[in-house]
């Protein structure tokens, strides 16, 4: 591994080659790396293609959201959720105190009106658009 010098070290010199209008190709598994420093990427899980593209296209650019909930999300509430009409997937936060929802034709306010119905405690409602995050719904 490299150390925080280092890594900033390495950004830069890809940064710097893509400038210079080179193609660079890295393949990685630290994802808030590749989000910094790349411009487009490939999605793969077990040899296949996911999903390719623009890094912003593929964090979402809007369509990613995270909902806070004052109370512990469980996963068959998050089963519930990605099942509702217009979500492509819910999965609960590192911490269970939320959900990171990808809608797919459901509105922002049509996801809240459906979270109240179903009495989930939320605490905030706002895009969301890490790649890490985006990578684990496509997987």
């Amino acid at each position: 591994g490299l150390d925080p010098p280092q890594i900033r070290e390495m950004r830069d010199v890809m940064i710097r080659y893509a400038a210079g209008g080179r193609t660079v190709i890295v393949s990685s598994h630290l994802l808030s790396e590749v989000e910094q420093s790349c411009t487009h990427l490939v999605v793969m899980d077990r040899g296949r293609l996911v999903q390719a593209g623009p890094v912003a296209e593929i964090t979402g650019s809007g369509d990613m959201i995270l909902v806070t909930t004052a109370e512990e999300v469980s996963e068959p509430l998050a089963e519930k959720i990605a099942a509702l009409p217009g979500i492509g997937s819910a999965v609960p936060t590192d911490d269970r105190r939320g959900l990171l929802v990808r809608l797919d034709g459901a509105t922002t306010s049509r996801l809240v009106a459906d979270l109240v119905r179903l009495d989930v405690p939320v605490t905030g409602v706002g895009p969301h658009r890490r790649l890490e995050d985006a990578f684990l719904t496509l997987i």
